[in-house]
């Protein structure tokens, strides 16, 4: 299959959304702008073109280092498979365009970010679905002074930070 591969650098316009299927398939996905600009050069200044919005999609484990990674207001850049999506609204026709994401990160020619790998095994486990009973070997570690440990969040986290159970349509 001849997929049309796309990168795009722009800013996250909406809090990543995440939600899990009913076949366990996780997916976060997000609005993104990106306006191209030129310079005038008989005004001498900086002028912004038209603004293009996509939808990005993150699926399986990648998925919940995104949404644990990127939010609203971010500068990105995104690689991956660019495709249409037609229908029909009210006012007439709309096409979506999206970007099923192979590669998603910060766009670190607007800022600076501290890069955290991602361990564990290849499904990425959210580590708010993990029962946190400590056992005797935490214990000892939560003791011992200064132990530097990455602590799994309170169980009584909020429940607005737990995946939705929606379906999911890919």
């Amino acid at each position: 299959m001849n997929d049309l591969t796309i990168t795009v650098a722009g800013w996250v316009a909406t809090e990543p959304r995440h939600v899990v299927g009913p076949t366990g398939t996780h997916l976060t996905s997000f609005r993104m702008a990106s306006t191209s600009r030129y310079l005038d050069r008989d005004k001498g200044e900086w002028v912004d073109g038209q603004t293009e919005w996509f939808t990005v999609r993150v699926f399986r484990g990648p998925s919940i280092t995104v949404k644990d990674s990127i939010e609203k207001g971010q500068p990105v850049v995104v690689q991956g498979r660019f495709r249409t999506n037609e229908w029909e609204s009210d006012s007439g026709p709309r096409t979506d365009l999206i970007i099923d994401a192979n590669s998603l990160g910060h766009d670190l020619t607007r800022g600076v970010a501290k890069f955290t790998r991602a361990t564990g095994v290849a499904t990425l486990e959210d580590p708010r679905s993990r029962a946190t009973e400590p056992s005797e070997s935490d214990a000892e570690v939560d003791s011992a002074p200064d132990a530097e440990v990455d602590a799994a969040p309170d169980a009584g986290a909020d429940a607005a930070d737990q995946p939705d159970e929606a379906s999911v349509a890919a």
